[in-house]
């Protein structure tokens, strides 16, 4: 008779933890996986994934206006909110019935109620009260909006789950918060016609990426009718006949239809248990984790957001993929949070992998840097003022490409690729070898041949 129900037991089916339980369980183990809400977890059902079907959406003003310049009659448009979140609700439905069926052939139990940790080899469920044991505990449920610190009238704003789920779309919204959630959805709503505005603490918006992408996309918004308000936070909430009145901490108010609050995510640690076995929780309640995701008990880990790691959909993935193969698989394996892709769904768009510029002076003794700042071959019929911003860091000493940096349409897609290069230690004489892909955005990469000099660098 086995000494546990289980050899492993998931908290949370999102992406990390139905990839976990799906490897192990094609390892032989015996797994179950428990979840309180619905399967696919963040990025599926209130993040990644509507985020980027919104971003779809609200790209279509441009597309409409561009279509002009190249010959289209485009006749009267009209946006409906109601169309566009029916269609996205049921693309997540497919989605998810999608993640069940992988499981159910994996042949993972999914049990669909809360679980919380009552030792360091057993779990309850909280609506039957059944006491389930395991092997192995693996905690991957991810994070929530955070509010931040308790204000008067706090009941009244919206985070990114609500959003997702409007009734209607506002007049106006106030978006606080200055990272990816924040921009991507101040972008989304003012594509759509919302008048929109970010207010944000600190003097410049999207913090740790490259100066250069944080200038530029706060330029464009700016541009675009987005108003900024920096340096400043939120005090108090009120309701009043016509939306809600915003208190700033200069004492200043700002009125809108809706206040969303997109200033960071708290990993989904309260009310686990995990305290109470021992488990060690970090700064923000994440719990903390070696390089093979093992918690300070033996038995239980953890993967992706509810740790203090990247907090990436593919980064958890990975995380719970090398945990089913060194725990199950007999494959030891770490995975490097290095060289990590990223990019902000923003409109226009930015994307980025590497280090950035100030870092990149920090790291290397000399540092070359190349620029391309060009108006897109798309712009030149359309006649909309838009901008396409390219940049290579590379080290001057042995010629690595050690950062890369875009902003503009595909840049994500642009970075993907570029990715692959700069793991295999691409050299900047290796894209001066690659051939031309014409008439690209990315071709740049690969024709760039003068170093940008600093102002300080020429007067010098």
């Amino acid at each position: 008779m086995a000494k546990y129900d289980y050899d492993l037991f998931v908290i949370g089916a999102g992406s990390g933890g139905v990839r976990a339980g799906r490897i192990a369980a094609g390892y032989g183990a015996r797994v179950a996986i428990a979840e309180e809400y619905r399967v696919g977890g963040t990025c599926v059902i209130r993040g990644c994934v509507p985020k980027k079907l919104l971003v779809y959406a609200s790209r279509f003003a441009d597309d409409f206006e561009d279509a002009r310049g190249f010959g289209w009659t485009v006749g009267e448009t009209r946006f409906d909110w109601g169309t566009l979140i029916a269609a996205k609700d049921k693309e997540l439905s497919r989605l998810e019935a999608a993640y069940r069926t992988t499981l159910g052939k994996a042949g993972v139990e999914l049990l669909e109620e809360r679980a919380i940790v009552v030792g360091p080899n057993a779990v309850q469920l909280t609506r039957s009260g059944r006491t389930l044991t395991a092997d192995k505990i693996l905690i991957a449920t991810g994070g929530s909006p955070s509010l931040g610190p308790e204000i008067p009238g706090r009941e009244h704003l919206i985070t990114s789950n609500e959003a997702f789920e409007l009734k209607r779309l506002p007049k106006s919204i106030i978006v606080a918060g200055g990272g990816y959630i924040a921009m991507e959805f101040a972008g989304i709503f003012s594509h759509l016609g919302v008048e929109t505005t970010i207010v944000y603490r600190g003097d410049k918006v999207l913090r740790g990426f490259d100066e250069d992408l944080r200038n530029r996309i706060t330029a464009a918004y700016a541009k675009q009718g987005i108003r900024f308000v920096l340096g400043h936070v939120f005090t108090r909430i009120e309701k009043a006949s016509a939306g809600l009145v915003g208190h700033l901490s200069n004492g200043t108010t700002l009125q809108a239809d809706a206040i969303m609050f997109a200033i960071g995510r708290t990993p989904n640690t309260a009310g686990l248990g995990l305290d109470k076995v021992g488990v060690e929780l970090g700064w923000n309640g994440h719990v903390v984790v070696n390089a093979y995701s093992k918690s300070s008990v033996d038995s239980i880990f953890a993967v992706g957001d509810v740790t203090d790691r990247a907090a990436l959909t593919p980064v958890a993935i990975r995380e719970a993929h090398a945990f089913a193969d060194t725990e199950f698989g007999g494959k030891p394996r770490m995975i490097e949070h290095t060289l990590i892709p990223t990019a902000v769904f923003a409109t226009p768009e930015i994307a980025s992998i590497g280090l950035p510029e100030h870092l990149a002076r920090e790291r290397c003794t000399k540092l070359d840097v190349y620029k391309a700042d060009f108006r897109p071959m798309k712009a030149t019929l359309s006649g909309r003022d838009e901008r396409m911003f390219m940049k290579l860091l590379v080290d001057g000493e042995s010629g690595k490409v050690v950062g890369c940096h875009v902003l503009g349409e595909d840049a994500a897609e642009i970075i993907q690729m570029a990715a692959v290069a700069l793991r295999l230690g691409a050299t900047k004489a290796d894209f001066d070898a690659t051939m031309a892909l014409h008439p690209t955005a990315a071709e740049e990469f690969v024709t760039m041949r003068e170093k940008w000099i600093m102002p300080t660098e020429a007067a010098g």
